[in-house]
């Protein structure tokens, strides 16, 4: 796969303006990446934009702290698709799995999966490593593949830490084929591109995708 099918072209800061996603959108277009991943507001602007392009539109849920309610993230999930989201990237309660409450965790991620299967939408679940022990890190893993999730991912990239080769490395054992991994956070030049994808990363969740593409160049 070419390396720029790997790219997520991200602009999620509460600052973004409209003119900032319709340049990530030509961007996107221009350098032929997998994704654009934006705030649920300008969904349906990416899709006036990305019109009869190959670039599918990624949205976040619960984002960035995953303390919405299950039944707000569905319907966060449903307005998302109905407005053209084809990828949906929800952050799980990390409080409740911390808190042991794993059947929440559980039905959470099945909740929104059932909602995004509707639509043939694919799900990539945001477990926020920086704050999460291995064994939580593990159990997160298995929750979302229990709850037939596509990808698993590492971060927001708005906590305290992103993407490691070492948490990419733990969540691919633990998924298998079964799932795919989204490195996501801190990931700007393409060397840990490279090592992020070497430790079983299939989407880069980047603002820099550009730079790295050159780099490559």
């Amino acid at each position: 796969m070419e390396l720029n099918k790997y790219i997520d072209h991200t602009l999620l800061k509460p600052e973004a303006t409209r003119d900032d996603i319709i340049k990530l959108c030509e961007e996107a277009k221009q350098y032929k990446f997998k994704a654009v991943c934006i705030n649920p507001s300008y969904v349906s602007l990416c899709k006036e934009h990305l019109l009869n392009s190959d670039v599918k539109i990624a949205t976040v849920i619960g984002f960035p702290l995953g303390a919405n309610t299950i039944e707000t993230k569905v319907y966060e999930t449903e307005n998302a698709l109905v407005n053209g989201a084809e990828e949906i990237d929800m952050v799980i309660n990390i409080g409740k799995l911390k808190s042991k409450d794993f059947d929440y965790v559980y039905n959470e991620i099945r909740e929104v999966v059932n909602k995004a299967n509707e639509r043939k939408a694919i799900v990539k679940v945001i477990i926020e490593t920086c704050l999460l022990t291995d064994d939580e890190k593990i159990k997160a893993c298995e929750l979302a593949k229990k709850a037939n999730a596509k990808f698993v991912k590492t971060s927001t990239g708005f906590s305290t830490g992103g993407a490691t080769v070492e948490d990419v490395r733990l969540m691919k054992k633990v998924v298998g084929d079964d799932l795919e991994v989204k490195a996501s956070g801190g990931i700007r030049d393409l060397e840990t591109f490279r090592k992020m994808i070497e430790a079983g990363a299939t989407r880069i969740g980047t603002s820099s995708g550009i730079k790295i593409i050159n780099e490559l160049k």
